[in-house]
């Protein structure tokens, strides 16, 4: 089987969604009620983002100390490892932004290609969203564009998230596995979805499947 993963960041490779961390650090209260306009999709990732840190109180010295807490999955690693060894193509897809992206991979000595929305600093953080799709304009990076265009020789297309902006790729994935409000909308929706803790679950099952232990 030629398989292809997709991986979200935010709270799949990550433990604690960076996103949220960076919002509960250093906004000031009013991200609440912006954050519900995202959740219930009325207002795109861009908005949302761009007024939430009108909202915040901090640089980018303040983010890298953020970003040193942050802790990864910690079967990551050899899921990775695993994918590498049979040549599965495995790219990270993200709502989030490249900047934390960049910064987390390199404290993990990962090398990991990936798609996010571009971070800016300049007396304060911005976010510009060169991979959104026109035609619907609410997630930042389209997933599901970048599935497709990442997958010219239609290999198995495997997507694993855990949040809103794992909706859409999950109902255009071959297999999915699902933690989180993914997993909710997956069992809500009929889409069939393997659940997971961490990628210690992934790792079984796909050591399981491709008979590797025997």
């Amino acid at each position: 089987m030629q398989r292809i993963f997709f991986i979200d960041f935010d709270g799949t490779i990550t433990k604690k969604d960076v996103c949220e961390a960076m919002v509960e650090r250093f906004a000031a209260d009013g991200w609440q009620e912006i954050n519900l306009l995202w959740e219930t999709r009325k207002i795109s990732t861009e908005e949302c983002a761009n007024r939430t840190f009108q909202l915040f109180q901090a640089g980018l010295e303040d983010l890298d100390t953020l970003l040193d807490t942050i802790a990864i999955d910690e079967h990551f690693k050899a899921f990775v490892d695993y994918c590498r060894s049979k040549n599965y193509p495995l790219y990270i897809l993200s709502d989030g932004y490249d900047y934390i992206i960049e910064y987390i991979l390199k404290k993990h000595n990962l090398d990991i290609e990936y798609f996010a929305n571009r971070l800016i600093y300049n007396d304060g953080f911005t976010i510009s969203c060169p991979l959104h799709n026109p035609g619907c304009g609410i997630c930042g990076t389209c997933k599901s564009n970048l599935m497709t265009k990442l997958n010219p020789e239609n290999r198995q297309a495997v997507y694993i998230g855990d949040g809103t902006s794992d909706l859409c790729p999950a109902s255009a994935a071959d297999m999915v596995f699902a933690k989180g409000r993914l997993l909710e909308y997956c069992r809500s929706k009929g889409i069939h979805a393997h659940p997971f803790d961490n990628f210690g679950d992934i790792l079984s099952w796909l050591v399981l499947a491709e008979g590797d232990l025997a």
